[in-house]
């Protein structure tokens, strides 16, 4: 099977009157765009900027973030891979649990498959630590089953949110700009070799059939009980959290 580059992962997502080479194609089951000028014909959506990079702690007086926000999300309510419904207050320990909830753009994202990779592979040190790792795509639970089956990546720790309520509670990115021609898009260069391993069973079936869910980024977070401790949100496609900094929050082992 052919290893999908990042380049090429974008093409087939652009539409087809932008000045892009002739041998992109946007495929027939996508919205179609008038005018690069005029507005696309994806459902806009209302999002929230918060300052990427922040990190929140108990003595942060400054933060884009309420208190209250896990206790929103807290009601929100998704679905395992299986197709399960469950509220965000049952993945962990309300009280003194720590959690790494990882927001991917959604199911079909070859970035996306890269970094569900990145994750299983620290699952380990997670575990240890006794974090509880939890990773949320856009799209239906049998979508996320595609991506759990054909990576692989552990079933236990995949949710769905075909709504993006979780998204939209948080504050995430959404845009057309966002997830094609943001310079920090091309952060997922650095990684190229890493990708092609993750992509290397990867197929664009687990792409939501709600088109426009491909415009929505994801972001990375950490909570201690209902606290957010650690917040970041991804500045365009395959722009993830550098891992380092989620194990200096949540899995830093103590000084003997």
């Amino acid at each position: 099977m052919a290893v999908i580059s990042c380049a090429q992962t974008l093409q087939f997502l652009q539409p087809r009157n932008l000045s892009f080479p002739p041998s992109s194609r946007l495929p027939s089951q996508f919205p179609r765009v008038c005018h690069v000028k005029t507005r696309v014909s994806f459902k806009s959506r209302k999002t929230t900027d918060i300052t990427p990079n922040l990190l929140v702690r108990a003595s942060s007086s400054s933060s884009d973030f309420t208190s209250t926000i896990g206790e929103i999300l807290r009601e929100v309510s998704i679905f395992t891979a299986s197709g399960e419904p469950v509220l965000f207050k049952d993945l962990w320990d309300q009280e003194e649990g720590m959690a790494v909830v990882a927001l991917l753009r959604h199911f079909g994202c070859p970035c996306c498959w890269d970094l569900a990779s990145a994750l299983k592979e620290s699952k380990e040190r997670f575990d240890s630590a006794g974090v509880k790792l939890i990773a949320v795509g856009v799209g239906t639970p049998d979508k996320a089953r595609i991506l759990a089956e054909r990576l692989p990546f552990p079933l236990d720790c995949l949710y769905a949110d075909p709504d993006r309520k979780a998204y939209d509670v948080l504050g995430l990115y959404y845009g057309f700009g966002r997830t094609f021609f943001n310079p920090a898009s091309a952060k997922v260069l650095l990684r190229f070799e890493a990708l092609q391993k993750a992509v290397k069973n990867y197929t664009i079936k687990a792409t939501p059939d709600d088109k426009s869910s491909v415009l929505q980024q994801g972001g990375m977070f950490v909570f201690k009980g209902k606290q957010l401790v650690y917040a970041r949100k991804d500045e365009g496609t395959g722009d993830h959290a550098p891992l380092d900094d989620v194990f200096d929050v949540c899995c830093k082992v103590p000084v003997a």
